[in-house]
């Protein structure tokens, strides 16, 4: 008898620990409703952006949670507000794969329309203020602001010039997840694109794994306000939004199934000798350079760079950086052959692909 109990116990232990590893593989995804509690966020026409932005994730949230290989958690699933800070705390606790924050835009000109993503950078030369000033001035309502966020001033364009950023390389997969956002948004409800950019959240600051901004809508619009306090509307845009992180997922984590791999060949170094297909330019010394390639992903699954591993796109480049492998379709130095090729790989499923530049075989 008591070895049958001591085998009972050894199935359900095994049972238990099988569970919890499959658990922990799971792909993490942290929710943040913008705004909460005593700030409103935006308001008008008796819109309030703090529960659009709520309402928003709470339904983001049951659509990701039907998905077995999914883990969600929130930084806030009430009217409270959190600290901008504690926000991407929440996050790396969870060891989140992405982080995602909802917003609605605002404007003067309350004609202005359409949805637009923001990842964690810096643009000297195209900074516009107007959207992150308005996001990080919650800040001033946090108690010892000053000294919890070393003296950053939301008002100061000085202060966002010389924030220093972190986490560089998650820079490339929060495009990818920000553009397969906008995407949606296009393709599925029909907003006008306002693009991806790159301008400093302190939302997005602390958090450590990829991390966008979303700002849904203008809720200063009459008719993208009322859509956005909507039932329906609401739906729509917790799918969309919803559609774009399972692609996302799929493309660069896989979906759950078995991915089967060739053992890969030693992977390339970061620095390249600039070449194309077609050309390999010669360097005169003093010359610069300058090749185009299209980036498909960046992972940190090893795949031999074989046709059938990317959808059938031939040409294929390896970056390893980090311990994360950057995959790049063709190569050029003619900037309009690149875009060919750019259109070529988003129709072969590459929704996410972009435009990098090399110089002298670096990458900029």
């Amino acid at each position: 008898m008591k070895l049958l109990d001591t085998i009972k116990s050894l199935v359900f232990v095994t049972i238990f620990i099988v569970s919890f590893s499959a658990k922990s593989q799971n792909f993490k995804v942290t929710l943040d409703a913008g705004h909460g509690g005593k700030d409103m966020g935006a308001n008008y026409h008796g819109h309030v952006e703090k529960d659009i932005n709520l309402a928003i994730v709470l339904k983001l949230g049951k659509i990701l949670e039907k998905q077995n290989s999914i883990d969600v958690n929130y930084t806030r699933q009430t009217d409270v507000l959190i600290d901008l800070v504690e926000r991407g705390y929440i996050a790396n606790r969870m060891k989140a794969n992405i982080f995602v924050s909802l917003h609605c835009n605002a404007n003067k000109n309350q004609g202005a329309s359409g949805t637009q993503t923001f990842v964690m950078g810096l643009k000297k030369n195209t900074l516009s203020l107007d959207v992150s000033r308005r996001e990080n001035e919650v800040i001033t309502l946090e108690k010892d602001y000053k000294k919890k966020y070393k003296g950053f001033d939301p008002s100061s364009p000085e202060s966002y010039i010389g924030q220093t950023l972190m986490q560089e390389e998650f820079l490339d997969n929060s495009i990818a997840l920000a553009s397969k956002i906008q995407d949606r948004f296009v393709k599925n409800l029909n907003k006008k694109d306002r693009g991806v950019a790159q301008d400093v959240f302190m939302v997005l600051h602390r958090a450590t794994m990829p991390r966008v901004l979303v700002e849904m809508g203008f809720i200063s619009n009459e008719e993208e306000g009322s859509v956005m306090d909507s039932e329906e509307g609401q739906n729509d845009i917790a799918q969309a939004i919803a559609d774009a992180i399972l692609s996302y997922k799929k493309e660069y984590f896989g979906d759950g199934d078995v991915i089967e791999e060739i053992t890969p060949s030693p992977p390339k170094q970061v620095k390249e000798t600039p070449k194309t297909p077609d050309t390999n330019p010669t360097l005169v010394k003093g010359e610069t350079v300058t090749l185009y390639k299209v980036q498909l992903s960046r992972t940190a699954k090893k795949l031999t760079l074989l046709a059938n591993n990317f959808k059938g796109l031939k040409n294929i480049s390896m970056l390893v950086d980090n311990k994360q492998y950057t995959y790049m379709y063709g190569g050029t130095t003619d900037y309009e052959e690149i875009k060919t090729q750019l259109k070529e790989a988003k129709s072969k499923g590459f929704d996410s692909a972009f435009i990098v530049t090399f110089k002298n075989g670096i990458k900029i």
